[in-house]
């Protein structure tokens, strides 16, 4: 059994972080632990082929949740990274920090330290941006940030013409002073590569003599002596294998695993490790409660103006975009789809923005089971406009189904279940109609395919967003921060309540969920977590 400094559950983007600059100043010996392998995968890199490993179960958890009621009964699909990066290797790498209100909101629920003053040093020291520093933005951080502008489609201007029309101002910069409004998404993107964690943080620390990574090694449970965390166990190649820390034990599993995995340790509401035969360590009721996510609602458009369609269905299309990526690194294969967007306040009495926008170049209208179809889309040219509330009041949980490690969890998001959300929904589907019906789209708009002209009354509406409304993958606040033992799980050193050498470090932390996409405030979390671990052990 080996002993390190400090072991770090999960090399995804908030594990890779701290794997990174925990290990920098060479003073201690850290393992890392990974329940998925290498990241040298061409759809990894490749930034469009994150379509291609959206169902990869060599890469992706493929969580589902349970039956959603206010969903008409649909299950969610949640793809999780279990790779190198975690989702920062499968996302679909739009760069968002949010708004500074978000991080206001955080210390005023009493987590001192975490205002927007307080996290922005965080944001700039990971970020290098292509457009250069400023008072906001980072210049020689690990992450590069790159505008994509220069390979976007040239329907983006429409897009932004279309919202500008409707009142909206041009934003240029949307993690900037000012983030109302229309504009276009920078992409965690480096020369035509994904810029995933594991490229900017773990493989640069992986040459030094004191970090140790084990890939494809499923952590079991947490071991405490007492109630101090001593080590974990975990599974490699059918093999249970044991190492201990003699500092910490780090949980960044994410917003499923981490709360899992503590429940699977015995640390979680005491009733439900009862009935689920797990001895209780510790007991701890929100662990794995205050689920909260994003919810879209996209719309779907036929034009008559070329878009992605043509450029990526046909074979010949294929070939030659596949040649310029792999010859230029340029073309639509070397960013997302999600190219514009931005923020809006549906109601003029709102202090913040509460739908966040996208705007996609190109459709699908039929995805067949297990696949999304990102270099098959529709055989005509179309064009997707969405929209989600930034921040639902709707809460769910993430509950153990059995003492086996090996089984998913269950997973309540319990969206739409507050008045504010459906309300919010109903509005974010109202405006995206707006824009669609701005001169600068409608001109070229022939037919909206989905939801189509049929759905026209505020209950059709919400019918519809029942009926297709869909996650935007960003779960958070399962293991909340919080001073106060009975309404968080992590105090605001992000060390689990009742528990000595014992930290949770990702976006189950979240004290609620941030206004946009939420890749960019985890790695945040992350960097200003590694200064707070640094400094308790200074000197030590």
């Amino acid at each position: 059994m080996e002993t390190y400094d400090f072991i770090i559950v999960g090399a995804g983007s908030a594990g890779c972080v701290l794997a990174n600059r925990l290990t920098e100043n060479g003073k201690y010996q850290v393992l890392v632990v990974e329940a998925g392998g290498s990241d040298l995968n061409l759809w990894i890199w490749m930034p469009i082929g994150y379509g291609k490993a959206f169902h990869d179960d060599r890469i992706n958890w493929r969580y589902h949740t349970e039956p959603e009621p206010a969903l008409a009964g649909r299950k969610s699909y949640w793809p999780r990274g279990k790779v190198l990066g975690g989702s920062s290797s499968i996302n679909a790498m739009v760069y968002m920090r949010g708004l500074p209100g978000d991080y206001d909101d955080w210390q005023a629920m009493g987590n001192k330290g975490w205002a927007w003053r307080d996290v922005l040093p965080y944001f700039k020291k990971a970020e290098t941006n292509d457009q250069g520093p400023d008072d906001l933005r980072g210049g020689d951080g690990p992450l590069h940030v790159q505008t994509m502008e220069r390979d976007l489609h040239p329907l983006c201007d429409r897009f932004i013409r279309a919202g500008m029309e409707c009142g909206l101002r041009h934003c240029t910069d949307l993690n900037g002073s000012n983030q109302d409004g229309v504009g276009l998404y920078q992409n965690t993107v480096r020369n035509g590569f994904r810029m995933s964690a594991a490229r900017a943080y773990l493989h640069p620390a992986r040459r030094r003599q004191n970090i140790q990574i084990e890939k494809n090694a499923h952590t079991r449970r947490v071991l405490f002596d007492g109630r101090k965390a001593v080590g974990i166990e975990y599974l490699k190649r059918g093999e249970v294998k044991k190492a201990t820390a003699t500092r910490e034990i780090i949980l960044s599993a994410g917003a499923v695993n981490s709360p899992q995995l503590l429940q699977l340790s015995g640390i979680g509401p005491a009733k439900l490790l009862a009935d689920r035969n797990i001895e209780v360590v510790h007991d701890l009721g929100e662990v794995g409660n205050n689920l909260q996510d994003h919810l879209c609602i996209d719309n779907i458009y036929r034009v008559n103006v070329p878009t992605l369609n043509e450029q990526l269905r046909p074979l010949t299309g294929k070939i030659w975009h596949g040649l310029n990526y792999l010859l230029r690194r340029r073309g639509p294969l070397s960013l997302g789809v999600n190219q514009g967007g931005g923020y809006h306040r549906t109601r003029p009495d709102l202090k913040r923005p509460n739908i966040q926008l996208y705007f996609s170049p190109v459709s699908y209208t039929k995805i067949p089971a297990g696949i999304r179809p990102l270099l098959s889309p529709d055989p005509f040219p179309g064009i997707i406009v969405g929209a989600q509330p930034t921040r639902p009041t709707s809460r769910g949980k993430i509950e153990i189904k059995s003492p086996d490690p090996d089984q998913p969890p269950a997973i309540y998001p319990n969206y739409l279940s507050t008045n504010e959300d459906l309300a919010d929904m109903i509005d974010a589907a109202k405006f995206v109609r707006e824009l669609a019906d701005a001169p600068a789209l409608a001109e070229i708009i022939e037919e909206e395919l989905l939801p189509g002209p049929k759905v026209q009354t505020e209950d059709q509406i919400l019918e519809d967003i029942r009926n297709r409304a869909g996650t935007i993958f960003h779960p958070v606040s399962t293991c909340r921060m919080s001073a106060d033992t009975k309404s968080g799980v992590v105090d605001t050193n992000l060390r689990v309540h009742g528990i000595s050498n014992l930290r949770v470090v990702d976006a189950s932390v979240f004290p609620t969920i941030t206004s946009a996409n939420t890749n960019a405030p985890v790695i945040m979390v992350a960097e200003k977590a590694s200064d707070i671990i640094l400094e308790h052990h200074k000197g030590k």
